[in-house]
């Protein structure tokens, strides 16, 4: 099996970042009001869909001449009751985080680096506590347990903000 190739900017940006911090920017978890998860006889007829986006990147000057590189990360998972295709689903809970991988810069860095490094490495730094934050939410909530693979992610949407 071939090895993916990396790009000379994503090099760059794996030579230049070094991991300092991730953090839990803002969180939302809930049920629905009509949605008890100890007493529903139908959890097994809900279906779990998850979200991942990068929202974007940010370089921050710090005291003297360094910088930081922060990249906003949204994860998410929610239950829904099976909908007919054309109808919106019905959401029952959701478990919702946003995280910010920080970064220290040790070298100069290009943008287009930066941008290429949030979308195919910055989540691979999220993605423990991501599962982390969304193991104990369903613990808290009664909702069924969801175990997520150490890593997954598929191809990202076009960004905002980056």
């Amino acid at each position: 099996m071939a090895k993916a190739k990396v790009s000379k900017k994503l090099q760059q940006a794996i030579d230049s970042l070094v991991i300092n911090d991730v953090y839990l920017k803002s969180a939302q978890a809930e049920c629905e009001d009509d949605f008890d998860p100890k007493s529903a006889d139908s959890l097994e007829v809900l279906s779990v869909q998850q979200m991942h986006i990068v929202l974007k990147s940010e370089v921050i000057q710090v005291d003297g001449d360094g910088q930081l590189v922060r990249i906003h990360i949204r994860l998410g998972a929610r239950w829904v009751s099976q909908q007919e295709e054309d109808e919106e689903p019905d959401i029952k809970a959701l478990i919702e985080g946003q995280f910010i991988a920080e970064y220290l810069v040790t070298d100069s860095i290009e943008q287009e680096a930066i941008d290429e490094y949030a979308l195919k490495n910055a989540s691979y730094h999220v993605w423990p506590y991501w599962r982390e934050f969304l193991s104990s939410q369903c613990e808290r909530l009664r909702l069924p347990r969801v175990v997520l693979p150490t890593v997954q992610f598929s191809k990202q949407p076009d960004p905002i903000g980056l």
